[in-house]
C-alpha cells in the first residue's frame, strides 16, 4: 500500500510504502513515477541476495534510486546520524521538487518516523505530526516512537534565545 503524504506547512510530499518484491515492483513503480519519487529509502535492506528487490536496476530502469544508508531496528527509532542523513536527503528533494518515498517492512513503523521527524522539522508540532501521518497511514508508531517524536527537538527549527525575547 501506498501513502502520499504532505507537510501542511511546506507543502512538502513523501510517500510511505510497505516493502516491495521482486514480484510487486512493478506494481509499484508507475505510482512512485506518477508522485516524482526520485530518492526511496529502503530501510530493511538485508545483506547480499537477501534483499526482497534489486535497487540498482530499479534506478537503472527508472531513476528512482534506492538509498541504503539509513537502517534502524524494526520498532526502534534512528540514531542521531541517520536522522541527519534523513533531513539532508529530504532537504535535497525539496531543493529539486522532487518526492522522497521511504519504506520498511511494512510501513507502519521505521518509515512514519522518519516522515513524522520531517514533519516536525518543518515546524509541526510532535503530536500533531503523529496525528498527520496516522490519518494516513492507520496503525502507524508504537510506543517507543510515538514517545521519540513527542521529545523530539528540532534540529533546524531556529528558536529565539531568552535575550531575543527580553529585545523584543
Amino acid at each position: 500500500m501506498i501513502s502520499v503524504l504532505h507537510s501542511p506547512i511546506t507543502q512538502q510530499k513523501f510517500v510511505i510504502l510497505d516493502c516491495p518484491t521482486e514480484q510487486t515492483l512493478a506494481s509499484y513503480v508507475p505510482r512512485l513515477q506518477e508522485e516524482n519519487v526520485r530518492a526511496l529509502v529502503r530501510i530493511c535492506h538485508r545483506p547480499g541476495t537477501q534483499n526482497p528487490y534489486d535497487g540498482a536496476a530499479l534506478e537503472k530502469e527508472t531513476g528512482i534510486k534506492v538509498i541504503d544508508d539509513i537502517k534502524f531496528s524494526d520498532g526502534g527509532i534512528p540514531d542521531p546520524a541517520m536522522v541527519e542523513r534523513w533531513l539532508k536527503l529530504i532537504d535535497e528533494a525539496k531543493e529539486q521538487g522532487t518526492t522522497v518515498g521511504v519504506h520498511c517492512v511494512a510501513g507502519i513503523g521505521r518509515a512514519p518516523v522518519l516522515v513524522t521527524i520531517a514533519l516536525v522539522e518543518s515546524g509541526m508540532d510532535g503530536l500533531d505530526a503523529i496525528s498527520h501521518v496516522r490519518t494516513h497511514r492507520r496503525g502507524a508508531l508504537n510506543k517507543q516512537q510515538v514517545r521519540f517524536i513527542d521529545t523530539y527537538r528540532s534540529k533546524r527549527q531556529k528558536t529565539r534565545s531568552w535575550l531575543g525575547w527580553l529585545r523584543g
